[in-house]
């Protein structure tokens, strides 16, 4: 395939933001760059699209060579250009981003990228290029879509519960995803009218606290 052009073209990078819950707080993969520009800091894992390359399969690729991570469901979270955000060339960056669990994720840094590690989103290195404000685009998307729409993401948060789990037990997650305080009430209700709750007429046993409901979830 070859290709003429008459006028100048920018390059195109695929980030991508990956969050978990770890310990109770919600973390974000990171990447140390191997290579300049930025040599030695932390950035959102990603790289430049090939020519014959699908964006999506770009990020996949991308961000199994710098981190290991295969297979994680990716959503496109939008497009950032500012015409001095890379000192190497005119880059624009399509930004994409997942919720996962990773207790059984086995990072392995390569290509680019010096190392691969989880960090808590309330205590972030300095970033690369302009990936933090990327990173808070991607707090706000998710913040928003956990808790507003019932999407694939807020059903990814059930992946942090037990099989068996308490609304408290439930609530605490979408808080930590959400990252403040939900009203006991409000939660409860919104949670029963968008998800298909399984009351198990089970309830908690042993610890200081009342007994408590046990629900499942059905999709």
């Amino acid at each position: 395939m070859s290709y003429t052009y008459d006028y100048p073209h920018p390059a195109v990078t695929a980030d991508i933001c990956i969050f978990s819950i770890r310990d109770g707080k919600l973390h974000v993969l990171l990447i140390k760059r191997l290579v300049d520009p930025f040599k030695d800091s932390w950035a959102i894992p990603g790289g430049f699209i090939k020519m014959d390359e699908d964006l999506i399969d770009g990020a996949r690729r991308e961000l199994e060579e710098e981190t290991g991570v295969a297979d994680v469901p990716l959503e496109q979270l939008g497009a950032y250009g500012t015409p001095d955000r890379d000192p190497r060339e005119r880059v624009i960056t399509v930004a994409f981003m997942a919720l996962v669990p990773s207790d059984q994720m086995v990072l392995a840094a390569a290509t680019d990228a010096a190392d691969a590690r989880w960090f808590d989103m309330d205590d972030l290195p300095k970033l690369a290029f302009d990936h933090d404000r990327i990173l808070a685009d991607a707090r706000e998307r998710l913040a928003h879509k956990v808790t507003n729409r019932v999407t694939e993401t807020a059903r990814a948060a059930f992946q942090f519960l037990p099989e068996k789990f308490t609304l408290a037990q439930a609530q605490a997650v979408f808080e930590t995803l959400k990252g403040e305080d939900l009203d006991k009430r409000n939660f409860r209700k919104w949670i029963a009218a968008n998800w298909d709750l399984v009351d198990l007429k089970e309830k908690t046993t042993g610890g200081r606290h009342r007994p408590a409901a046990l629900y499942s979830v059905e999709f």
